[in-house]
């Protein structure tokens, strides 16, 4: 991917959304979040050249957002404002059992986003592509924008990365199956975390997720644990690697998988390989825990090289 000469590394297509994230009993700090918009914030944290595209509502969280990407230097030329729907918001508390959420997303201007939306001449112009499960279930509409902008992409040689974020809320499990099943073969980097992959592969093991990501034609698998890193696997010798995690006090997770999609693929983008990018992205997404809420705690590059060169020196002493 290195020698492709596009505007953009990356562009990232999804819904945003407003977040309100418990801080203390009926008290909640604004942030910002959504799949693929924190994903594209951590990838230009880590030095890549991103746009993102959607929609917005008319109002004054759209309007914050458009601020956000513009200090985050984001290209937003390929985001579209509906005077006629909100943009989208989440709730966030914490409990023994992990952080929950509640959503006021029916509706929203992503949800309504469709084909017609599509900005496909920056689409033929990046790099790479990062497209979400999330996406594909708001409704039927930006579920056929999805397909279409991969499509797009494809044809230009970009490189497609998706995260599936099975979100049973959204979708029953047949539907969401069937269309991840359908995705998987048309991608390039498949990003699941492990609870939603043993899930969607019915199988209580490993080896069942990349047995069946391989029978739907995936073509590299990453495959999240959360604190314990990540397994690669890649079609040309099938054999899963690990990647091991980085050591933190977490009191957050709210936006781990996203900020460790987004530091990956910003890595590959300046020509590291999948395993090295794996093991820069493990740190990202553990720093990003160290904090609350999606966005705030996600770290820039500097950080991350500090935080991975004392990982290394730990391991080779």
């Amino acid at each position: 991917m290195m020698g492709i000469d596009k505007r953009f590394d990356i562009v990232s297509l999804g819904e945003p959304m407003i977040e309100l994230n418990e801080i203390d009993s009926a008290l909640y700090r604004q942030g910002f979040g959504g799949d693929t918009a924190n994903f594209a914030i951590a990838a230009a944290r880590q030095g890549a050249s991103v746009a993102y595209c959607t929609r917005l509502g008319d109002d004054r969280f759209g309007r914050m957002f458009l601020d956000l990407w513009a200090a985050e230097g984001i290209d937003t030329s390929g985001v579209g404002v509906d005077p006629d729907a909100h943009t989208g918001v989440y709730f966030v508390t914490h409990g023994v059992d992990g952080h929950q959420f509640e959503y006021l997303r029916a509706g929203s201007a992503a949800s309504r986003m469709g084909v017609d939306d599509l900005p496909l001449d920056m689409l033929r112009d990046t790099r790479f592509l990062h497209v979400s499960g999330i996406s594909q279930a708001i409704s039927a509409t930006a579920s056929e924008a999805v397909n279409a902008a991969i499509k797009a992409a494809r044809a230009a040689g970009a490189c497609i990365t998706y995260d599936p974020n099975l979100r049973l809320r959204l979708w029953p499990l047949a539907r969401a199956k069937a269309t991840i099943e359908a995705t998987i073969s048309q991608i390039d980097i498949f990003l699941p975390s492990l609870d939603e992959a043993l899930i969607l592969a019915d199988t209580d093991s490993r080896d069942g997720v990349f047995a069946w990501c391989a029978r739907h034609g995936a073509k590299k698998v990453v495959l999240k644990c959360g604190a314990e890193g990540a397994w690669v696997w890649q079609d040309n010798d099938g054999l899963p690697r690990h990647v091991p995690g980085f050591a933190v006090q977490p009191v957050d997770a709210t936006g781990a998988g996203d900020c460790f999609d987004g530091s990956l693929v910003a890595r590959l983008a300046v020509g590291e390989s999948l395993l090295d990018a794996v093991r820069y992205a493990n740190v990202a997404a553990a720093i990003s825990t160290t904090g609350y809420g999606a966005i705030a705690p996600i770290p820039h590059q500097a950080d991350v090289l500090i935080r991975l060169a004392e990982q290394i020196t730990e391991a080779t002493t």
